[in-house]
């Protein structure tokens, strides 16, 4: 049976209306008592942390006595972050100066993936790609120090024993998978992908006895073509992890066009660059008023108040902060302008808004393969520079919208991934904790 079918049938689905179905009670899973779902994630981009609160959402409604843990390994590993010791060491001395002459001037160590957004939200992204490979030595030359402090996680005494452990990150499973293993030997391990294909070596994929979750039938061959897995721990299913908000269609819409300012007959663009933002965002909204005035533009700010402070106010424009309910705002528009990143392209996708998105040198390494999938299924644009070709982009895209949109239906299955992959949580939560079970009957 394949898995979609067979997570269907125990639950894997939203009902009619779009909401969370409540999954039967019970505990979990041999222990009398509620099962305990640990979520590893980080803010690095911001995709893995949507992709925790997703699961955890759908794992909490369908199972509400369980306890569905998200675990920030960012802030779990800071004492061995080199840029958060090193700037720990830097700010503690200059706190100390400061504070009786400025009380309210902030200072605190930096994170390593605060640099990586910052980049993200400037734009200034030539170069990060080199991160990845600097990322994996240091994995690999510091794993003991790295495992010591998440086997501290799972050891601490009082520390309750996790019924399964699921990633949603990449780099970091094998020093995970091994450190959960010195600590209890027989916890299931689960990585849930939130890319679209794997990135080897030791990215998202590890030669190790788990489950590995897929979203696109490349990243299943990959699985496969490794040989790391048992072929029943391979399992695929329709799609990136998307919230609720994506599923849940009320009767009246929650906005409208004219709530917004916004003229209900023209061709509307959302523009998002992930919760952080990207001030190119100012560039493409210049352009388009300037080139392409029928076009209003609504412009997802997230956490960059430089760009919502810039944009509020400018005509035929409503730009917006950080907020919860995206896929309310993505349903007022036509298509989608941002980043090639996996999880807005698939918010995007699955909302029926064709993508522009940019590739270039400075497109992260494992986003390309996204330009490549958009454009394989017809179902969006790339461009080189959003600067210098966002406008031709844009009147192909309205000249054409009617076509990308049959495209997105012709070509891109109903994701239904998240409750797919709460469904094979709950089996695998349920199997006997000491010998674990194979994760499906059919990988798909």
């Amino acid at each position: 049976m394949g898995v979609t079918q067979d997570l269907q049938q125990t639950g894997g689905s939203p009902d009619q209306e779009g909401s969370f179905h409540t999954h039967r009670p019970g505990n979990d899973p041999g222990t009398g008592r509620p099962a305990r779902v640990e979520i590893f994630y980080f803010d690095a981009g911001g995709g893995h942390r949507a992709a925790m609160l997703a699961l955890k959402e759908a794992l909490t409604a369908r199972n509400p006595h369980w306890h569905v843990v998200p675990v920030d390994l960012q802030k779990l590993l800071e004492p061995v972050d080199p840029i958060y010791r090193l700037t720990g060491r830097v700010t503690t001395p200059l706190r100390r100066v400061l504070t009786p002459i400025a009380p309210n001037v902030r200072f605190g160590p930096v994170q390593t993936q605060s640099i990586y957004n910052t980049a993200l939200k400037t734009g200034v992204t030539y170069g990060v790609g080199a991160i990845l490979p600097m990322l994996k030595l240091y994995i690999r030359r510091h794993a003991p120090r790295l495992e010591q402090e998440l086997r501290r996680h799972w050891a601490e005494p009082g520390s309750p024993r996790p019924d399964i452990v699921v990633s949603v990150i990449p780099n970091f499973n094998g020093v995970m998978f091994r450190a959960l293993r010195a600590v209890h030997a027989h916890v299931p391990y689960v990585t849930v992908m939130t890319d679209m294909v794997d990135c080897p070596p030791r990215f998202w994929m590890e030669d190790q006895d788990q489950v590995i979750v897929c979203g696109t039938d490349r990243a299943l061959a990959q699985a496969r073509a490794t040989g790391f897995y048992d072929p029943a721990n391979i399992v695929g299913v329709s799609g990136m992890m998307l919230g609720s908000r994506f599923y849940d269609l009320p009767a009246e819409p929650r906005l409208t066009r004219h709530e917004l300012g916004l003229s209900p007959d023209r061709p509307t663009a959302l523009i998002m660059f992930g919760g952080n933002g990207a001030l190119v965002s100012e560039r493409i909204v210049e352009k388009l008023r300037t080139f392409a005035p029928d076009v209003q533009t609504i412009v997802m700010c997230g956490r960059n108040r430089t760009l919502l402070r810039t944009l509020q106010g400018v005509a035929g424009c409503h730009a917006v902060g950080f907020v919860p309910n995206v896929a309310d705002y993505m349903r007022l528009a036509d298509f989608f302008i941002g980043k090639p990143g996996p999880g807005s392209i698939s918010e995007a996708i699955h909302m029926g808004c064709p993508v522009i998105v940019q590739c270039n040198n400075a497109t992260m390494p494992q986003e390309r393969p996204n330009v490549d999938w958009v454009l394989n299924n017809g179902i969006g644009l790339s461009v080189r520079s959003f600067r210098r070709n966002i406008v031709d982009a844009v009147r192909t895209m309205t000249t054409d919208l009617e076509r990308f949109r049959q495209a997105i239906r012709r070509n891109v299955r109903r994701n239904q991934a998240v409750f797919e992959v709460a469904a094979l949580v709950e089996r695998i939560a349920a199997a006997p904790a000491a010998t674990p079970a194979p994760a499906c009957e059919d990988a798909g």
